[in-house]
């Protein structure tokens, strides 16, 4: 059973550690003061993580095209959303799940 999270005021609390601040979080929602929150500041990733990054989005994808019920692509972007991935993203994963769980069948 979820419990309802406590709203969070803005601004927010200053926290002594990276620890304080998930207990926090895990307790208070920030949906009604998130337009009131201070903009973060942009991370750079690490050289290494910047070429990983960009070496797997080089890697060949070829685009395809499938039919699908209105039903199943918004069934599809609502799940997607709920784990912060992009729709097409999450049918990619879901294809490669299938595929794997099939080659172990053949």
């Amino acid at each position: 059973m979820k419990t309802k999270l406590t709203v969070a005021k803005a601004p927010l609390p200053k926290f002594r550690s990276d620890a304080a601040a998930a207990e926090y979080f895990e307790t208070h929602s920030v949906a009604e003061v998130w337009d009131q929150l201070p903009e973060g500041k942009p991370s750079k990733p690490s050289k290494a993580l910047a070429d990983s990054i960009r070496e797997r989005h080089a890697a060949t994808k070829l685009p395809i095209s499938i039919r699908l019920g209105p039903e199943q692509i918004a069934a599809a972007k609502r799940i997607a959303a709920a784990k912060s991935v992009g729709y097409q993203t999450q049918l990619r994963i879901w294809i490669a799940e299938g595929i794997r769980r099939e080659a172990k069948r053949a």
